[in-house]
């Protein structure tokens, strides 16, 4: 007797039990969602159902995601949000292999979300939540608040702030949001606010006149002090609501800097600069390190855009190069991700009109 073999039936994902795939989804990191979402109709019904986010709490299971505002200026006044992904349609074989490179496919694609406000806001992220804080509308300063919850992916308003903003510097302490500047009048007593999430209020943080800090271009947190940095130094600590002047005990570290992008990563500042390249500041000897064991960067070009952030712990070096392809009308913008012991991947993620520019590199965590 010859046997017969039974030909067995291919199962789909809409045969199995709707919570087995919530658990399993939620497993997966988010960056292979656009993968999956090309499987079926019901894996892109499941991707965007907000039963995934809970799963995904409820799992523990949380992770930073990398979001990148760019304007363009010429083509529309709205700033867009893309997210860091795999690429869905890559096919592996394709990719030529290179000594000493390591390339994982990563493209920003444009995040499900409506557009942020069109306005010069700053922003910043607490947990899974990104703020939208201040900027102009009609050209006066706006004290407006808008919230991108990036689970539901929705924006909505939160309490606006108690004095109108021009771009502030826009810091993060504690779960807490201080914003600083931005007035007309750089000595006003309330020229610093703070916002606390829990309780969806805002208060005023009073400032010695002696401690006043002019002209300020940049703002960044150290240890849990804030620092601003203008004609004058000086910082606030938030645990003992105390302002201290800053002098030249870091005369390295107050200069040039500044100029240039920069980014905090576990109280340690890394900047770019076109001379050096990415450096590190070395608290102890006061002294600008370069960061080695980038071999795999190529050297920027004098006119690149190069924005650094961090996301989660590592090191995301985002930087532009022209397309000659396209006759220079377009730029391709490349990614590289540096866990501070290695540089794990650089990829060509994204190609832009050459008229454009970074708004913010940003991180939630969900």
């Amino acid at each position: 007797m010859t046997s017969v073999k039974k030909k067995t039936k291919k199962q789909s994902p809409e045969s199995f039990p709707y919570d087995l795939l919530l658990t399993c989804f939620a497993r997966v990191p988010r960056m292979y969602y656009p993968t999956l979402s090309l499987v079926s109709k019901s894996c892109r019904t499941l991707l965007a159902s907000p039963d995934l986010c809970k799963t995904r709490s409820l799992l523990n299971h949380r992770e930073s995601c990398l979001y990148v505002c760019l304007k363009f200026p010429y083509f529309d006044p709205n700033p867009r949000l893309f997210t860091l992904c795999q690429k869905p349609n890559r096919t592996l074989t394709n990719i030529p292999k290179k000594k000493n490179k390591k390339s994982t496919a990563h493209v920003l694609v444009p995040a499900p979300v409506p557009n942020p406000p069109p306005k010069d806001y700053k922003m910043v992220a607490v947990g899974s939540n990104i703020y939208a804080i201040g900027g102009t509308i009609e050209n006066a300063p706006s004290s407006s608040v808008s919230v991108l919850d990036c689970q539901s992916h929705t924006w909505h308003k939160a309490p606006s702030m108690l004095m109108d903003r021009n771009y502030p510097a826009v810091n993060v302490v504690d779960g807490k949001i201080y914003v600083a500047g931005g007035l007309k009048d750089f000595t006003s007593s309330n020229w610093m606010e703070v916002f606390d999430p829990n309780t969806q209020t805002w208060e005023l943080i009073s400032r010695p006149l002696d401690k006043i800090c002019r002209h300020m271009y940049k703002s960044l947190v150290i240890e849990g002090d804030i620092y601003h940095f203008g004609d004058n130094v000086v910082a606030y600590k938030p645990k003992e609501d105390k302002w201290i002047a800053i002098t030249k005990e870091h005369p390295n570290f107050l200069t040039g800097w500044f100029q240039y992008s920069y980014c905090m990563i576990d109280n340690v500042m890394y900047c770019y600069h076109p001379a050096g390249g990415v450096l590190w500041y070395d608290s102890k000897l006061r002294c600008w390190n370069k960061l080695k064991g980038l071999e795999g960067l190529p050297n920027f070009g004098r006119y690149s855009a190069v924005k650094l952030a961090d996301c989660g712990g590592k090191l995301v070096v985002l930087w532009d190069k022209y397309v000659r392809a396209s006759r220079y009308k377009e730029i391709m913008i490349w990614c590289a991700e540096i866990s501070l012991e290695k540089c794990n991947w650089s990829d060509a993620v994204l190609t832009v009109p050459k008229s454009y520019y970074f708004v913010s590199a940003i991180y939630a965590t969900y």
